[in-house]
């Protein structure tokens, strides 16, 4: 009550403050229309100024009367400058701008990015949904409002999130940060810890899902997401953001922009600094994140721009799935095939026995940590040195450490008016891992999953000089420098080409090493055949278990043709890629005695697609795409890192995907309809699964041959009949299921040659991991202006669990996967400009509740748990592991902008 009452008197104040002679306005794009963010007003002579909101609108205040000279100021822009008359009526304008000869676009065209008349389907999340929506959020969060894309937090840790289009993981998803990929050179995967703070840098987000057509020779089935920081999109200013939130949540952010200097340069900063205790038990975040930007225009057709961005951080983890008991008792007994008796084994109680001060409520359950006796002081190392602990009273099992900075320069050049050249350089570091247990840990059973039981290990440990059981990092080291070089032709007005080269090489660098000895003065192993007897008394920072080096070489071009005459336009594209990988092992020797190594030749893959969109009318236009990639096998697939066993003849994988669909705009504008169906046929796709045995064996199935279909429906709907009021809708209805039985084998990590290989029966099995029926609606309101009032609703069903390998091996076992509970669950957004302006200062406060009814859900799951099932394994709800949703959560701040 306390911070409303304060808020309503600063509103009253600012308020009462506004008096005097106005000027306000709206400054638009002349091309398309859009409002520009952050445009610099300025009164000249007076010091007075102003800076667009999020809809394009500025307002000076209590201005004294007479002539003016106004100046509008944004980078990439021609400079804006009229005379105007200030008096008792205020002044009202529509600015509009034009690009200079580079805008910042040419960003966009290094990305790939769609428009309306792209024969692809693909959504948009600006700036001003991104501010609306996010919240502190991973950033796929806030696509969840996306046709066909599912996104969670998993197990909640700060950075943990993952992304599913049409029912493929982000493996199969192209993320790209102002052009350039991110995904892992090695696996495909994106970890989101690694691009925190991104949100706040960036200016807007384009999905599009399927073959997309962004021409680069990296093929994705499931689609693309191009992410776009441009630092010279933005005027002078400075800004402060602070936010709040539960569980002791603290971020703060400074932006500052220097606009455009004598018309040559602009530079822009963002530093973030994130804190909180986590919203699941011990999932703890220590981060920071920075964005730099600078661009350079040389002369009217040569342009520089660098980017240099990165999140170092460290957060706790929750890693581990539990049986649905252990959430919620009461969720349980609800589901009808979720065996009773089950209740004996798996209860939420137990996950508060051991009292208040280590457990929480059963929903914020985490295995992955124990307490411990503070006068433990035992040092810890990661990243070459010695650190204390996070917390003197308890440690994490799994804790999340990285920093991985990335470094573009891109040059934008126009030699002729047909002629542009599009270029971009850039690196990619890598330092940090991931840590676990090693060796003979105690564990304490008394909870519904065993836990770290840290003390006992210490007691152990200290009765010797050997440690039995330690805590582990396990390091990824790394660096990837890169190059994208794309040329645009435009023949004549009809026809455009376009060419270009990606090349890239990276180096992997993987081992475990000793974290913390937990009192014991050194680990005996006899993981390198390199070392001496006194060698395997291992110290704290000495490396164990594994060391090998990946190396990873890319290389891929691609041409393309576009057309377009009266209302039709459409394009072709051929790419053409080649990788190859090498693999040294530093602890294992080959038969010369010398590092076991083991090299591929080069692995060659192809892509072409292509489509056509026709305007029906001025209001409805139709597209349709087609495309066949035969995709080259990731690392794992090629070569096992533990042995260096290497494929003989890997396979390509091979998909083919035909697309549809119609795009409405009426009303000007105010009403937009998509829609559009899919058809995706997936041949030899390969799925590598981590195993961990009940005995702590570990090992990993090789999947190879996989048959998959995926089809479906989307639609997507914006509506705002006036100023006040905007509806958007979005839906998706998917078919996705393996079309084959497939042949796997497991290869055991502790018995290197020990290989098991077996029929897995999963024809007709429904294609886990995401919901197949998806709905979104969203209704916002602006009141009076610069009020933003949104609620979303999102609807899941169909979500079928992610199929457990080894339960898959009995030919008479066709049952379909646990199917999740259907589920909704309900987002609040407000945000509010001030009605203050004293020399373009501008105040905003603003608020997000997540699950704003505290709603119970499953989000995540797996069937036939290996850990965490009842009884015989029947594929049904007490056999599964989940992870639910987060509780009610809100984050509520407030930014100050000049």
């Amino acid at each position: 009550m306390k911070l409303l009452t304060s808020l309503l008197v600063v509103i009253f104040l600012t308020v009462t403050l506004a008096i005097g002679g106005t000027v306000k306005g709206i400054v638009k794009d002349s091309d398309t229309g859009d409002p520009l963010i952050g445009a610099n007003v300025l009164l000249k002579g007076t010091g007075m100024g102003a800076s667009s909101d999020l809809d394009g609108f500025f307002l000076l205040s209590d201005v004294p009367t007479g002539d003016y000279q106004l100046e509008v100021l944004y980078v990439g822009y021609e400079k804006y400058s009229s005379t105007i008359n200030v008096n008792d009526t205020p002044v009202e304008l529509t600015i509009v701008l034009k690009p200079m000869v580079y805008s910042g676009k040419e960003i966009t065209v290094l990305a790939d990015r769609a428009d309306r008349a792209t024969p692809v389907a693909y959504s948009d999340v600006g700036k001003q949904d991104m501010e609306a929506r996010l919240g502190s959020q991973d950033i796929p969060l806030v696509l969840n409002t996306t046709p066909s894309v599912y996104a969670t937090m998993q197990g909640g840790g700060a950075g943990d999130a993952r992304i599913n289009i049409r029912g493929f993981n982000q493996r199969n998803v192209s993320v790209m940060i102002n052009g350039v990929p991110v995904n892992d050179m090695e696996n495909g995967w994106v970890y989101w810890s690694n691009w925190d703070g991104l949100g706040d840098a960036s200016s807007s987000i384009q999905v599009q899902r399927g073959l997309s057509a962004v021409n680069l020779a990296t093929p994705s089935i499931g689609g693309t997401m191009n992410i776009i920081t441009d630092p010279t999109a933005q005027s002078s200013g400075l800004k402060y953001k602070q936010e709040f939130g539960n569980d002791g949540f603290l971020k703060s952010t400074v932006s500052a922009n220097s606009g455009l200097i004598n018309d040559k340069f602009a530079l822009s900063g963002t530093i973030v600094r994130k804190v909180g205790d986590g919203v699941i038990d011990k999932t703890w975040t220590d981060a920071w994140a920075y964005y730099f930007g600078g661009s350079l225009i040389l002369n009217k057709n040569n342009r520089l721009e660098l980017y240099a961005l990165g999140a170092p951080q460290r957060h706790g983890q929750n890693l581990y799935k539990q049986n649905i008991a252990v959430y919620s008792e009461s969720f349980a007994k609800d589901l009808d095939d979720y065996d009773p008796d089950a209740l004996t084994k798996f209860n939420e109680s137990y996950a508060t026995a051991s009292g208040a001060k280590y457990w929480t409520e059963p929903r914020r359950y985490n295995q992955n940590w124990g307490p411990v006796d503070p006068s433990y002081k035992g040092k810890q190392w990661w990243n070459g040195k010695e650190h204390d602990r996070y917390s003197s009273d308890f440690i994490n099992e799994r804790e999340n450490y990285y920093h991985k900075p990335q470094v573009n320069l891109n040059w934008y050049s126009k030699p002729t008016e047909k002629l542009g050249l599009f270029s971009t350089v850039y690196y990619s570091g890598g330092k940090g891992g991931g840590t676990g247990t090693l060796g003979h840990i105690k564990w304490d059973y008394s909870k519904p999953s065993r836990t770290p039981d840290w003390n006992a290990t210490i007691t152990q440990n200290t009765a010797s000089d050997t440690a039995f059981g330690i805590l582990r990092n396990s390091v990824n080291q790394q660096w990837t420098i890169g190059a994208i070089s794309k040329a645009n032709y435009k023949v004549n007005e009809t026809i455009k080409l376009t060419g270009g080269i990606d090349w890239r090489t990276a180096e992997i660098e993987h081992f475990r090493e000793v974290r913390d000895l937990l009192g014991g003065k050194f680990y005996y192993s006899t993981d390198s055949d390199f070392w001496t007897t006194a060698e395997r008394n291992r110290k704290l920072g000495d490396k164990v278990a594994y060391y090998f080096t990946n190396t990873v070489d890319w290389f891929g071009t691609f041409g393309q043709a576009e057309f377009k005459s009266g209302p039709l336009a459409g394009y072709g594209m051929g790419g053409y890629s080649m990788i190859k990988y090498t693999y040294t092992n530093h602890f294992k020797k080959a038969a010369d005695g010398s590092e076991l190594y083991a090299e591929t030749d080069w692995i060659k893959g192809f892509q072409a697609k292509g489509g056509a969109s026709y305007q029906l009318s001025d209001e409805l236009n139709a597209f349709g795409n087609a495309g066949y990639v035969s995709k080259v096998p990731i690392f794992d697939n090629v070569i096992s890192d533990r042995d260096g066993t290497k494929a003989e003849d890997p396979k390509n994988e091979k998909f083919l995907d035909v697309e549809g669909g119609l795009n409405y705009r009426a009303m000007g504008g105010r009403l937009n309809l998509k829609g559009n169906f899919y058809y995706t046929n997936w041949k030899d796709k390969s799925i590598t699964r981590f195993v961990q045995r009940l005995d702590g064996t570990e090992g990993i199935i090789f999947f190879q041959g996989v048959d998959l279909l995926h089809a479906g429906i989307e639609i997507e709907t914006s509506y705002q009949p006036n100023k006040l009021v905007r509806i958007n809708l979005a839906g998706s209805v998917g078919n996705w299921k393996y079309t084959d039985d497939v042949t796997g084998t497991y290869k055991d990590y502790s018995q290197p040659g020990n290989e098991v290989t077996e029929k897995f029966y999963i024809k007709d099995l429904k294609s886990g991991d995401a919901p197949q029926t998806q709905l979104s609606l969203s209704g916002s309101v602006f009141p009076i202006r610069s009020l933003m009032l949104q609620v979303i609703g999102r609807y899941y069903a169909n979500n079928y669990a992610n199929w457990e390998a080894e339960s898959r091996t009995d030919p008479d076992d066709r049952a379909q996967s646990w199917k999740a509970p259907s589920y909704g669950v309900v987002d609040l957004h407000a945000a509010y400009t001030l009605p203050f302006n004293w020399r373009g200062v501008s105040i905003k406060v603003f608020a997000h509740v997540f699950n704003l009814l505290d709603g119970e859900y499953i989000q995540d799951a797996v069937d036939n748990s290996k850990y965490n099932a009842y009884g015989d394994k029947k594929h049904m709800a007490d056999d599964a592991e989940v992870f639910f949703g987060l509780p009610r959560t809100f984050n509520l701040g407030f930014s100050v902008a000049m």
